[in-house]
């Protein structure tokens, strides 16, 4: 026991296994947001994490914003603003060898660029004056995972870097346990419509939701409104609204002149 842990004491590598244990028992977001903001702060500080996973080859990833701060959640959050720095991120995680790393201080003003799309999320990120990253490298599933945790406190040190090695199978297990978020549709892609420089490459006025990338995706499949509501599991009326916006954001007038601005906007990151 102490060639893996030479400076814990019995009850330290206790509490240890008891908090690792708990992972195991987590079922809901809030069992998640309890968990990260209970015993996992005793060993890894932070106020936000974001948990992306998908194909960052494509950019066609999904993720979860977990934190106590207000207004900071997944639903409020603009996956044209966030997704760019989620596939910088990733990238660096693999530039390092797939190993944890942290970007300090100044270094991390690259991470939400200024889009004229503020939000409660990207005001909370740019208070913060660190990040460290690890992921999951699914080689068999092609389902890579990158994980985030955000501070405004003192830098990471080396020994959290070792932390977050340790702990990550652990939190990413948790969050496997955890079902899909209203917006989260298993097996549908969000669209990648962004590119992964700092602009993006949708006009301001075409700020699509998820949700409506969603609606727009299935509508590029050739699926009817009545469809599109039975796979989302809303009502047909919801559907007939988000294709209204839908319209009105990208300034086409039927579903055709939709799809085509759709593939336009879509590009390989």
């Amino acid at each position: 026991m102490d060639i893996f842990f030479p400076h814990i004491s019995l009850d330290s590598l206790h509490h240890y296994i008891r908090t690792m244990t708990r992972s195991m028992a987590v079922r809901s977001h809030r069992d998640m947001l309890e968990w990260l903001q209970g015993d996992i702060q005793s060993y890894l500080p932070h106020q936000i994490m974001i948990a992306a996973w998908g194909d960052f080859e494509t950019g066609t990833v999904q993720h979860d914003i977990l934190s106590r701060l207000v207004g900071v959640r997944s639903t409020n959050s603009n996956h044209i603003t966030i997704t760019p720095m989620l596939l910088k991120l990733f990238k660096r995680w693999v530039e390092f060898g797939h190993r944890p790393y942290a970007i300090h201080g100044d270094e991390s003003s690259f991470l939400i660029p200024d889009s004229g799309r503020e939000c409660k999320i990207s005001e909370a990120l740019r208070n913060m004056r660190c990040v460290m990253v690890h992921g999951i490298y699914d080689e068999r599933g092609c389902h890579d995972c990158v994980y985030a945790i955000f501070r405004n406190i003192e830098p990471f040190s080396p020994q959290e870097h070792d932390t977050m090695a340790l702990m990550l199978p652990y939190v990413d297990t948790a969050l496997r346990q955890v079902e899909h978020l209203p917006h989260q549709v298993r097996g549908v892609p969000v669209a990648n419509i962004v590119s992964e420089s700092t602009d993006s490459s949708v006009a301001p006025g075409n700020d699509l939701s998820d949700r409506e990338v969603q609606v727009l995706y299935w509508v590029t499949q050739g699926k009817t409104n009545y469809e599109i509501g039975s796979i989302l599991e809303i009502s047909e009326f919801t559907v007939k609204n988000h294709m209204q916006r839908i319209f009105k954001k990208l300034d086409v007038f039927s579903r055709a002149q939709a799809v085509g601005k759709y593939k336009t906007m879509v590009r390989n990151v």
